[in-house]
């Protein structure tokens, strides 16, 4: 077994070490790296060579959690339809707001790296049809602009989907309640 491999194996068990720890978490934000590098056999120091922060670990992780959340929506049908921009951005929206109120606990870990310090330069999945959305009105810059800020808010509003239940009557686990609300958000950033 080469290097990249035995790398690969040591992220692999670093992932899987951090989803276990944080289903049985009643607070994630109290999984330490100690704990997710003696449950994945791995020394401390590891975490930061192979993820560069625990964050960042834990971001993968849900990244993963994800992916297969995405496997079992219609993601290809949404992307590959002929609806308008601003429909396919709701659609997918959506899609990733469930995966977030599912998966709460992960949203409530990584909301923090998203918001301060995931690399801005990666092209969001939203980009595009914010780009095509505005055929050219709006300057490349602009519409990465939107698209960060749409991706973030929703990360924000739904880290906070309890306060927004409590002040609001807005019931985000409520899969009516967050299609319509996230149609109001991106029809008021975008227009109607």
């Amino acid at each position: 077994m080469n290097k990249d491999e035995k790398l690969q194996i040591t992220k692999d068990r670093l992932i899987e070490s951090t989803l276990m720890l944080m289903e049985d978490m009643d607070d994630p934000l109290t999984v330490t790296s100690r704990q997710i590098a003696s449950k994945a056999g791995v020394k401390p120091g590891m975490i930061n060579y192979c993820f560069g922060s625990r964050e960042n670990l834990i971001y993968q992780t849900f990244q993963k959690q994800y992916l297969e959340f995405l496997k079992d929506s219609d993601v290809s049908a949404i992307i590959n339809s002929l609806a308008p921009p601003k429909d396919i951005i709701k659609q997918m929206h959506f899609i990733v707001a469930q995966c977030l109120v599912e998966n709460h606990k992960f949203t409530k870990a990584i909301t923090s790296f998203v918001l301060f310090k995931r690399d801005l330069g990666k092209e969001s999945f939203t980009f595009p049809y914010v780009l095509k959305h505005y055929e050219g009105k709006k300057s490349e810059n602009e519409c990465r602009l939107i698209a960060y800020e749409l991706s973030t808010m929703m990360q924000l509003i739904i880290y906070r989907k309890d306060d927004i239940k409590k002040d609001f009557g807005i019931d985000l686990a409520n899969k009516e309640e967050l299609k319509h609300f996230l149609d109001m958000r991106i029809d008021l950033l975008l227009g109607d």
